[in-house]
């Protein structure tokens, strides 16, 4: 499913149940904050920070919310989400050219 389509399919499901009035920039922040907190949870007491296999379908889960309130939060604020991604993406390539940056966990200001 391309993104676009399933950011029609997060809108519609709320309209539908009339949920837009109750989604405000603050609580919708707080909301994706929460599911974020949700989704680390899956590695609490793991004992291995890569090991996701046994918890892959929750975490899943727990992205898909992350990204609803996401949908949610950017069609609130009037933000055209795929194209700022986009423009993010070619801002970060600005900052962390291939040469540079390939390889290395360092923050841009210090490549």
């Amino acid at each position: 499913m391309e993104f676009k389509e399933a950011e029609k399919k997060a809108l519609l499901f709320r309209d539908e149940r009339d949920w837009a009035q109750f989604h405000n920039p603050k609580d919708l922040a707080i909301s994706i904050s929460l599911e974020a907190s949700e989704l680390l949870e899956t590695f609490q007491w793991s004992g291995v920070d890569t090991h996701v296999e046994a918890s892959n379908k929750h975490m899943a889960a727990e992205l898909a919310d992350i990204m609803i309130y996401a949908i949610y939060l950017a069609d609130e604020l009037g933000i055209d989400l795929p194209q700022t991604i986009s423009d993010k993406i070619d801002a970060n390539a600005v900052k962390y050219p291939v040469a540079a940056a390939y390889g290395n966990a360092r923050k841009y200001t210090e490549l």
